[in-house]
């Protein structure tokens, strides 16, 4: 008799109706008592309500038997593999969803030139509604995000009595970059696997972007794009002001905060179903 049983899939809640996720690092992950539970590297043991939790993100120093792995594919929770302080987003493991329609979908929309510059259109006016794109291209799209991200950024800093010199480090040369381009990095990656827990939840296709087309998850960028200013940028800017030398551990904490108070995971699903189901602008 396995240690784990399965729960019947008309009883998992949906991603909407999930826990933010769980941050992980220094421990092992395992099965006993019919329930996963996380062992700290201080011994300190913790049960978690698996079928529960949106998204596992596991940062390092951290192990998992073959059980665990096992029972989080039978709930549905997908597991997320982190880089040290919340850096860098390395990996996902499984696509917990039952079906391919959400995938043709994002397949056949993906596929059609104009259906997949009209979506990354539909983007851009879910974060500025007061600009004409009509007739932008993809690039042209680009160029405006990337000046109103800067514009943002600014705001952010004198909201926050935070320096800001600009977006600037090297994952190379990690240690050489300042106090709030680490934190905006921490919580990026943090709202990126959120973002990718949702997206492959309901069967969308991480590598297939719409404004993005590098690298191996731009879907999951495009979509983490449309929250940022709202929570992994200002979560970012509010720990540096409170802990000019935070590790991650602040962004990572005011990114939960700020993700329950926006209601992400509710409003996520749904506004991905009318980014496909509704070719007309989001509003």
């Amino acid at each position: 008799m396995p240690i784990f049983e399965r729960p019947p899939i008309e009883t998992l809640a949906p991603a909407k109706d999930r826990w933010t996720p769980l941050y992980l690092e220094h421990g092992r992950l395992e099965v006993d008592d019919s329930s996963v539970k996380w062992v700290g590297g201080d011994r300190m043991v913790c049960r978690i309500p698996i079928a529960t939790v949106s998204a596992l993100i596991l940062g390092p120093g951290t192990t998992l038997t073959h059980a665990a792995i096992k029972a989080c594919a039978d709930c549905n929770t997908p597991l997320f593999w982190m880089g040290a302080d919340g850096l860098r987003f390395y990996s996902y493991g499984i696509q917990p969803n039952h079906d391919n329609s959400m995938a043709r979908l994002h397949a056949e929309a993906w596929a059609s030139k104009k259906r997949r510059e009209d979506i990354a259109r539909q983007m851009f006016r879910f974060r500025f509604e007061d600009v004409e794109v009509s007739s932008s291209t993809v690039q042209q799209l680009r160029g405006m995000e990337g000046r109103r991200v800067k514009f943002t950024y600014e705001r952010l800093g004198l909201q926050y009595g935070v320096t800001w010199k600009g977006r600037d480090y090297n994952p190379q040369k990690w240690d050489l970059a300042d106090g709030i381009n680490r934190a905006l990095s921490a919580a990026n990656a943090s709202l990126y696997a959120l973002t990718s827990a949702v997206c492959l939840s309901m069967g969308f296709i991480p590598q297939l972007g719409f404004v993005h087309d590098a690298g191996t998850l731009p879907f999951i960028y495009d979509v983490a794009d449309l929250y940022k200013h709202e929570t992994s940028w200002p979560a970012a800017f509010q720990a540096i002001q409170q802990d000019p030398k935070d590790d991650g551990t602040l962004a990572r904490q005011f990114l939960k905060e700020k993700v329950e108070q926006v209601k992400l995971l509710q409003r996520m699903p749904r506004d991905l179903g009318k980014l496909f189901d509704n070719p007309t602008p989001l509003v």
